[in-house]
């Protein structure tokens, strides 16, 4: 991702999460801290999905991972999360966490897919009052989950 990216990953981000949406400048500050990575998925020249890890060894947390709805269900979320866990083997990371909203069954069931666990409840995590699953993946156990060929490009 870079910064010329950022209008249509934040357009694309207030269309997916209008209830949790970032504001244009947390991406900015996201973008440019040397501790977080993110990535844009691209199908003839436009974005369709957007993802970003921040690593502090020996954590790799995943910060946002979204596909655009008309392009759910072709690996593309998997394609964008095998580099987040990529990315964070590389930086030294033993372990992945993220939050997921206890409402969105489709990412949880991505998430398991890859081996992530369930470890604890975050009650009234997000802005509309919803509840945060924490899950945690162990990036020494072989994880993959399929292959694809998205293109994938930081």
């Amino acid at each position: 991702m870079t910064p010329q990216d950022l209008p249509l990953v934040h357009g694309l981000e207030q269309r997916l999460f209008p209830r949790d949406a970032w504001p244009l400048d947390m991406f900015e500050a996201e973008i440019a801290q040397p501790v977080c990575w993110y990535w844009v998925a691209e199908q003839d020249g436009r974005i369709i999905g957007y993802a970003g890890l921040m690593c502090i060894r020996p954590v790799g947390d995943v910060q946002t991972l979204a596909v655009v709805p008309e392009h759910e269900g072709h690996g593309i979320g998997s394609a964008l999360l095998r580099t987040l866990h990529e990315k964070a083997r590389e930086l030294g990371a033993t372990e992945a966490m993220l939050e997921v909203r206890a409402d969105n069954p489709r990412a949880q069931r991505l998430y398991r897919r890859f081996g992530y666990e369930h470890i604890h409840t975050r009650p009234r995590y997000y802005r509309d009052g919803g509840d945060a699953l924490v899950m945690r993946l162990d990036l020494t156990a072989d994880t993959a989950a399929g292959t694809d060929a998205t293109e994938v490009s930081s």
